[in-house]
Protein backbone atom coordinates (compact mmCIF):
# COMPACT_ATOMS: atom_id res chain seq x y z
CA UNK A 1 0.00 0.00 0.00
CA UNK A 2 1.13 3.50 -0.83
CA UNK A 3 2.58 5.06 2.44
CA UNK A 4 0.88 8.68 1.24
CA UNK A 5 -2.17 6.78 0.82
CA UNK A 6 -2.13 5.12 4.42
CA UNK A 7 -0.86 8.79 5.84
CA UNK A 8 -4.21 10.91 4.14
CA UNK A 9 -6.34 7.41 5.61
CA UNK A 10 -4.94 8.11 8.96
CA UNK A 11 -4.94 11.80 9.21
CA UNK A 12 -8.04 12.06 7.58
CA UNK A 13 -9.77 9.18 9.71
CA UNK A 14 -8.62 10.25 13.29
CA UNK A 15 -9.42 14.08 12.31
CA UNK A 16 -12.63 12.95 10.54
CA UNK A 17 -13.78 10.42 13.80
CA UNK A 18 -12.96 13.62 15.86
CA UNK A 19 -14.83 16.31 14.45
CA UNK A 20 -17.59 14.16 14.31
CA UNK A 21 -17.86 13.38 18.16
CA UNK A 22 -17.15 17.41 18.60
CA UNK A 23 -20.25 17.58 16.57
CA UNK A 24 -22.25 14.93 18.37
CA UNK A 25 -21.10 16.12 21.72
CA UNK A 26 -22.57 19.69 20.53
CA UNK A 27 -25.68 18.05 19.35
CA UNK A 28 -26.45 16.10 22.29
CA UNK A 29 -25.61 19.19 25.08
CA UNK A 30 -28.02 21.46 23.10
CA UNK A 31 -30.70 18.55 22.61
CA UNK A 32 -30.65 17.89 26.38
CA UNK A 33 -30.66 21.43 27.35
CA UNK A 34 -34.00 21.81 25.11
CA UNK A 35 -35.42 18.55 26.99
CA UNK A 36 -34.44 19.61 30.34
CA UNK A 37 -36.76 22.91 29.71
CA UNK A 38 -39.63 20.57 28.93
CA UNK A 39 -39.30 18.50 32.15
CA UNK A 40 -42.33 18.44 34.57
CA UNK A 41 -40.99 16.34 37.33
CA UNK A 42 -44.48 16.68 38.73
CA UNK A 43 -45.35 14.17 36.12
CA UNK A 44 -43.35 11.56 37.59
CA UNK A 45 -44.29 8.90 40.31
CA UNK A 46 -40.79 7.71 40.56
CA UNK A 47 -37.60 9.29 41.74
CA UNK A 48 -36.12 6.14 39.27
CA UNK A 49 -38.12 6.76 36.35
CA UNK A 50 -37.48 10.53 35.99
CA UNK A 51 -33.32 9.72 36.63
CA UNK A 52 -33.74 7.47 33.50
CA UNK A 53 -35.09 10.28 31.22
CA UNK A 54 -33.29 12.85 32.10
CA UNK A 55 -29.80 11.05 32.27
CA UNK A 56 -30.40 9.79 28.79
CA UNK A 57 -27.47 10.27 25.98
CA UNK A 58 -25.40 11.66 29.08
CA UNK A 59 -22.70 8.50 28.70
CA UNK A 60 -22.35 9.49 25.10
CA UNK A 61 -21.01 12.95 25.77
CA UNK A 62 -18.91 11.58 28.85
CA UNK A 63 -17.64 8.53 26.26
CA UNK A 64 -16.45 11.05 23.89
CA UNK A 65 -14.47 13.39 26.42
CA UNK A 66 -13.19 10.40 28.08
CA UNK A 67 -11.81 8.95 24.98
CA UNK A 68 -11.20 11.60 22.53
CA UNK A 69 -8.21 12.71 23.69
CA UNK A 70 -6.64 8.97 23.34
CA UNK A 71 -8.20 8.70 19.71
CA UNK A 72 -6.23 11.91 19.15
CA UNK A 73 -2.92 10.15 20.84
CA UNK A 74 -3.14 7.01 18.56
CA UNK A 75 -3.62 9.93 15.01
CA UNK A 76 -0.39 11.00 16.76
CA UNK A 77 1.46 7.69 17.63
CA UNK A 78 0.33 6.52 13.79
CA UNK A 79 1.60 9.17 12.18
CA UNK A 80 5.32 9.13 13.67
CA UNK A 81 5.48 5.35 13.06
CA UNK A 82 4.56 6.59 9.72
CA UNK A 83 7.39 9.28 9.82
CA UNK A 84 9.79 7.45 10.60
CA UNK A 85 8.84 4.55 8.33
CA UNK A 86 9.14 6.44 5.45
CA UNK A 87 12.40 7.74 6.77
CA UNK A 88 13.53 4.58 6.79
CA UNK A 89 12.35 3.48 3.02
CA UNK A 90 13.91 6.62 1.72
CA UNK A 91 16.90 7.16 3.93
CA UNK A 92 16.82 10.77 3.10
CA UNK A 93 17.33 12.62 6.65
CA UNK A 94 15.27 15.94 5.34
CA UNK A 95 14.65 17.87 8.31
CA UNK A 96 12.22 20.16 6.61
CA UNK A 97 10.08 16.78 5.95
CA UNK A 98 10.44 15.15 8.87
CA UNK A 99 9.78 18.33 10.86
CA UNK A 100 6.67 18.42 8.71
CA UNK A 101 5.46 15.16 9.34
CA UNK A 102 5.99 15.38 13.19
CA UNK A 103 3.71 18.74 13.64
CA UNK A 104 1.28 16.87 11.36
CA UNK A 105 1.23 13.97 13.07
CA UNK A 106 0.50 16.09 16.56
CA UNK A 107 -2.57 18.14 15.42
CA UNK A 108 -4.75 14.92 15.79
CA UNK A 109 -3.79 14.62 19.86
CA UNK A 110 -4.54 18.14 19.61
CA UNK A 111 -7.40 17.64 18.13
CA UNK A 112 -8.66 15.08 20.50
CA UNK A 113 -7.64 17.69 23.48
CA UNK A 114 -10.40 20.43 21.05
CA UNK A 115 -12.84 17.69 21.61
CA UNK A 116 -12.39 16.40 24.68
CA UNK A 117 -12.38 19.77 26.59
CA UNK A 118 -15.71 21.04 25.57
CA UNK A 119 -17.14 17.74 26.00
CA UNK A 120 -16.16 17.29 29.38
CA UNK A 121 -17.95 21.07 30.53
CA UNK A 122 -21.24 19.68 28.53
CA UNK A 123 -21.08 16.17 30.55
CA UNK A 124 -20.21 18.11 33.81
CA UNK A 125 -22.87 21.10 32.67
CA UNK A 126 -25.82 18.69 32.21
CA UNK A 127 -24.94 17.03 35.84
CA UNK A 128 -25.59 19.46 37.72
CA UNK A 129 -29.09 20.22 35.83
CA UNK A 130 -29.74 16.40 36.60
CA UNK A 131 -29.51 17.12 40.15
CA UNK A 132 -31.33 20.35 40.28
CA UNK A 133 -34.73 18.28 38.63
CA UNK A 134 -33.94 15.52 40.65
CA UNK A 135 -33.83 18.04 43.95
CA UNK A 136 -36.86 19.23 42.59
CA UNK A 137 -38.21 16.17 42.45
CA UNK A 138 -37.82 15.25 46.03
CA UNK A 139 -39.41 18.81 46.63
CA UNK A 140 -42.28 18.30 44.86
CA UNK A 141 -43.33 14.90 46.06
CA UNK A 142 -41.56 15.54 49.87
CA UNK A 143 -45.56 15.61 51.20
CA UNK A 144 -46.86 12.47 49.50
Amino acid sequence: MDIKLLHDMVDYGVIGLLGFMSFLSLFFWIERLLYYRTVKVESYRTQEALEIDITNNLGIISSFGANAPYIGLLGTVLGIIMTFYTLGQTGEMDVKNIMTSLALALQATAMGLVVAIPAIFFYNHLNRKVDVLLSKWTIAHKGQ
